[in-house]
Order: structure tokens, then C-alpha cells, then sequence
């Protein structure tokens, strides 16, 4: 198979993408191993490797003793078609074995279009697809990432789902499983066990019934399986895990650089953001600790940029302690310093141009919405004027392009907040012309509207999707309003979002779908250069199902959703209660100005959150 191997990859782009051979990856003697884990990330080998999530379990997973965790990426279409051509099975990067030869293999999910990469990988290794025939304890298979909130679309693939943040809940799983192999436990023993490792959901413990209209009528828990099962959470961040010896790629990928997590959680409270509700409470490090683990990390991998990143990491009360020590060593060692996610109500020229000392790159912000109504419905906690003198500062201080993310579609929107956006973005072009002191270089304004998608676990989970035919229209109508050269424009296709929609609201019925997908051809659908939705309505016409069921029907709010057996923390009254102060334009302020009650803070322990 090594010649083979070595024949098909110089016709194949990018051949770093399957010889694994980097710096810094893990290899170990297999007779020193008892269980082997197939890591998969279904995309491709440059968005995997630039996933931090991978490579923090990675490492926690090979610090285990007797346990070898392998990488493994989806392969680009020319690689595709050469594997199954030649017969060739999907392999791990480090001991470039069959995907087969391994005990678990375990998939993150962080994107609902991934779900097609999946069983395509599978398929690729040989493995069968579904978890009712695959009888052995080998090659079990299980998931996590923030889809698996939502894991009933894949229920009939995966044995069993991982819930919540995994450096503690990995090594539980994983142990278990080494205690399962020893002493020869079946299959189905040891996913009881598992069931009791808090955090682990096994969608074959529960049955789903349904009424005459396609609504859940009831979520039944089977042999003592609990009626919820709530996610995991690291409490102290400090404490855990942290990769400073990375895997330094060989060939180029997304995300480049060195990245430091300088907290997790939320505390703004966005009605349409899942990751702000799901991965909430707050829990940030230390400025002590992330400089330590920003230079250990830099001398290891020589990488010459490195990035704080956060769901909002202007909100992280250490910035300006940790970007005061880290800006000097980074001068001093000419590394370029980032800190993106930042928010345009607590921006800091200062910071800006301590970080940006050569050249200044442009500013991004999403303000999501164009008028206040609206921003104040999804609780963005984010003026108009706030808007403004953020652009002026920027301007004033010699920044000339700017990037602005809304949505179209939210709840309650009418063709005036549609305008809104080019009203909003008008008076921008005339704070530059009021403030900017380098208008030699011209102004650059780009703005990109997206389609809303309601998800699970957030207030808006019960909301209708507007038709793919309104949102084009919106977009047209947005469109006709941007009359300056300086504004360029991007909407996409539909079709994407829509089908993310059904994704992410969606039951077990839909699992023939993605299979039928999968067969006709469907997979990286996250690609412009593949996504293709006439598989996937060709699948949804040849399954009986309506997609329209998931996305414009909306849901009631007294109705069983397919998620509710999952707990993220954040209650459902309370969500009910946020999205009645949605329809009502009342705000509820960030953590910091008070708690709201959302429930989260009963997954800590010890301490309060830290907001």
C-alpha cells in the first residue's frame, strides 16, 4: 500500500495533506499501545490543523499512558477519486494505517455541513455506517464539537456523543474503553458504561416518537438511561491542558499561526449566537499564564504570528495586562501580534496601534443589525453612536478599511432595518470623510449579509427561517441602496444556509438523507467547488421529507424539540424568557452588569462565574 501511496501522491494537489511527517506530531512504538484512537476531522487537512479544539485532545489523548492518537482529515476530491480507484482506505497520518486498524475513531464537529464528510470518511476506510452493524468493540465510533448539541440528524451513525468541552470527559471515555479491551467486554457493555460518564449521550438508549404532523410526540430514555444528559465544562482553565509543542504543518493552511485561548464562554448574550449560549459559563486564564504559554509556544514552533482569540476577546478584563508584556517580546522577536473578535463598544485606539506599528490592516466589526430596534431584539448591546466613534477613532488614527457583518432574516426584521444597513454604513463613509487623516489611499468598505439560521439552545430556536426567495430579495434591495465606489458588497447562495438550517434543527428522519446524499455524490459541501444542493434535494424528494419542516415551519415553544435531551446549562425558560423580551425590543444586559439567570452558573462547582 506505501508504493501505491507513493504513486498517486505526486498527481494530487497539496501531497503534505496525506503524508503526515511534521514537526512536532506524536509517534509511538505499537507494542507499547493498547488503544488507538483514528482523531477525524471531517474537512480538510488545512481547516483541521488550524482548528485549536483538535489539537488541545490530541495532545491530552497521547498523554495517556498506552494510548496512540492518529490524525485524520477528509481528502480533496482528486485524492478521492485516486483512493477508490486503487482501493486505497482512508489512513491515519502518523502510522499511515487503515482508519480500520483502530480501536475508536472519534469525530469533531464543529459545522453542520460537515455532517456529508462523515460518512464519506467512513465509507473510505471501509467501515460500516451505521452503529446498529457495527457489532465488535472495535472500531467504535463517537463525536463531539458544538453540533453534537444537536446530535439526533447523525444518531443512527455514531455510537455515542461526547457533550461539551473534552479534556476531562476524553480521558473518562478513553480509560473505559482500555478497561473494556481487557477484560473483553461486547459492545454492548460497554456503552452502558459509557452512558454513566457524565456527559456521554448514546442515542440507541432513547427512542423518538412522532405525532401524525411530523412533530416529536415523545423522547423515551431505554434501559436506565438518563432523561437528560448535561455537557461537560473545565473549570479551571489555568490548570488545563494547553498544546504549547504544536504540530508545525508542512504545507500551508488556514490559520497559519500560533493561537492562545484567552477565555471560553460569553458574556454578551446574543439571541441568535449558539456558541454564546452553549459554551457559557465565563472561565478566562490568567494574563500570567498565557504569556507563558504565547512565548512557549512560539520557541517551540517558530511560528511568526500568534493570535488571542475568544468568542469576544475584547471583553477578557487581562487584555491590556497580557498584550502589555506580549507586544514587547513579540517586537523584539518580530512576531506579529493579533487580537481579532473585537467589539466596536469597547474598542481601543491604543491597542490597535501598539499592535499595528508598520502597517494598518483593516478592522472588522458585526454589527448584525442596521437599526437600533433590531440590535436591541437580538440583544447585540450595541448603539449606533458607539458604531460611529469607533469608526472615527479608526479613522482619525489612520485605518481606511472596513470590514461589517450583518444578518438577514432575524426575527422581526422589515424592509426598513434592511435599509438601515445602508443608512448605518452612509454615515460611516462620512465619519472617514470627517476624521480620516490619510485620505490620500481612498476609503474601503466591505459588507457581507448573511442568512439567518435559528439554532438549538438559543432564544430564536423556535423561529421560521425566512424563504431562500426572501432573503435574495432583501439582499437585491440592500443592494440597489449602495450607490459610493467605496462599498463592496458580498451575499451568498441560499441554498447553503438553508440546508444548514435543516441541519441544525433537525430529528432522526433525517439520517436517510445524508446517506442518500452521500451516495449520489454529495461531500465538502463546505466548498464553494463541491456543494451541490440538487444531491440534496434529489435525497430529501427520494426520502419524503419536506426541509421546509425545519427551517420556514418554525416551532411552537411548547413543542418536544429534538435537542431537549441535551443540557447545555442555559434553561429553556430562560430562553423563553429572552425571546419574549425579543419581540418585546428590551435588552438584557451583559454578565458583568448583573446575572440574568440562565442556568449555567449550576455547571461550576466552587466559584461563580467569572465574568
Amino acid at each position: 500500500m506505501t508504493d501505491l501511496k507513493h504513486r498517486i501522491l505526486p498527481t494530487v494537489q497539496k501531497p503534505a495533506r496525506y503524508t503526515g511527517g511534521e514537526w512536532g506530531e506524536i509517534q509511538k512504538n505499537l507494542k507499547d499501545v493498547r488503544v488507538r484512537v483514528a482523531f477525524c476531522f471531517p474537512d480538510t487537512y488545512e481547516i483541521g490543523m488550524s482548528n485549536l479544539g483538535m489539537r488541545i485532545l490530541y495532545g491530552v489523548m497521547n498523554g495517556m499512558d498506552g494510548v496512540w492518537c492518529e490524525r485524520v482529515f477528509a481528502p480533496w476530491g482528486d485524492m478521492e477519486e485516486a483512493m477508490r480507484r486503487n482501493h486505497l482506505p482512508l489512513w491515519a497520518l502518523e502510522s499511515q494505517n487503515p482508519v480500520a486498524d483502530f480501536d475508536m475513531i472519534a469525530f469533531t464537529i464543529g459545522y453542520e455541513m460537515a455532517y456529508s464528510n462523515i460518512l464519506n470518511m467512513l465509507d473510505l476506510a471501509g467501515i460500516p455506517l451505521h452503529a446498529k452493524d457495527r457489532h465488535e468493540l472495535k472500531n467504535i465510533v463517537f463525536a463531539g464539537g458544538v453540533c453534537a448539541f444537536n446530535p439526533e440528524p447523525l444518531a443512527e451513525f455514531i455510537d455515542f456523543f461526547s457533550l461539551g468541552e473534552g479534556e476531562d470527559i476524553t480521558v473518562e471515555i478513553v480509560s473505559l474503553y482500555d478497561r473494556a479491551k481487557a477484560e473483553g467486554w461486547s459492545k454492548d457493555a460497554f456503552l452502558h458504561e459509557a452512558a454513566k460518564i457524565p456527559g456521554v449521550y448514546v442515542p440507541s438508549f432513547y427512542e423518538h416518537t412522532y405525532h401524525s404532523d411530523g412533530t416529536l410526540a415523545a423522547i423515551t430514555p431505554l434501559e436506565g438511561a438518563p432523561e437528560t444528559v448535561t455537557k461537560r465544562i473545565v473549570e479551571d482553565l489555568d490548570s488545563a491542558y494547553f498544546p504549547v509543542n504544536m504540530i508545525v504543518p508542512s504545507t500551508e493552511i488556514v490559520h497559519d499561526r500560533a493561537n492562545l485561548e484567552a477565555f471560553r464562554g460569553c458574556i454578551r448574550g446574543c439571541r441568535f449566537c449558539q456558541a454564546g449560549f452553549s459554551c457559557r459559563p465565563v472561565r478566562r486564564k490568567s494574563p500570567e499564564v498565557l504569556y507563558r504559554q504565547a512565548v512557549d509556544t512560539l520557541q517551540y514552533t517558530g511560528n511568526n504570528e500568534i493570535t488571542v482569540s475568544s468568542l469576544s476577546t475584547s471583553d477578557y478584563r487581562g487584555l491590556k495586562e497580557l498584550t502589555d508584556a506580549l507586544i514587547p517580546y513579540c517586537a523584539d522577536h518580530r512576531i506579529n501580534l493579533s487580537v481579532p473578535s473585537l467589539r466596536a463598544d469597547n474598542f481601543s485606539r491604543e491597542l490597535m496601534e501598539k499592535l499595528q506599528t508598520v502597517r494598518k490592516s483593516g478592522l472588522t466589526f458585526a454589527p448584525e443589525a442596521g437599526t437600533q430596534r433590531l440590535r436591541d431584539v437580538i440583544n447585540k448591546n450595541l448603539t449606533e453612536d458607539e458604531i460611529l466613534n469607533t469608526c472615527a477613532q479608526a479613522f482619525s488614527g489612520g485605518w481606511n478599511n472596513v470590514k461589517l457583518y450583518f444578518m438577514l432574516g432575524l426575527p422581526t426584521e422589515t424592509d426598513e432595518d434592511v435599509l438601515g444597513i445602508a443608512e448605518l454604513v452612509y454615515k460611516i463613509i462620512q465619519a472617514w470623510k470627517e476624521n480620516a487623516v490619510n485620505k490620500k489611499r481612498g476609503l474601503r468598505i466591505h459588507v457581507a449579509t448573511a442568512y439567518f439560521v435559528p439554532k438549538p439552545h438559543t432564544p430564536f430556536q423556535w423561529e421560521k427561517q425566512i424563504t431562500p426567495q426572501e432573503y435574495l430579495r432583501r439582499c437585491k434591495l440592500l443592494k440597489s441602496h449602495f450607490y459610493s465606489k467605496s462599498i463592496e458588497y458580498d451575499y451568498h447562495s441560499p441554498d447553503l444556509s438553508r440546508l444548514e438550517a435543516v441541519f441544525a434543527r433537525g430529528d432522526r428522519r433525517l439520517g436517510p438523507v445524508i446517506e442518500n446524499a452521500v451516495k449520489n455524490g454529495a461531500r465538502l459541501d463546505g466548498w464553494d467547488e463541491y456543494f451541490n444542493y440538487a444531491k440534496w434535494y434529489d435525497a430529501f424528494r427520494q426520502c419524503g421529507i419536506d426541509e421546509s419542516f425545519y427551517t420556514t415551519r418554525g416551532f411552537g415553544e411548547d413543542e418536544i424539540l429534538p435537542w431537549d435531551t441535551i443540557d447545555v446549562g442555559v434553561t429553556k425558560p430562560f430562553l423563553k424568557r429572552e425571546r419574549k423580551r425579543a419581540y418585546e425590543g428590551v435588552v438584557t444586559p451583559d454578565c458583568r452588569h448583573g446575572c440574568s439567570g440562565c442556568g449555567a452558573n449550576r455547571l461550576l462547582k466552587e466559584v461563580a462565574c467569572d465574568a
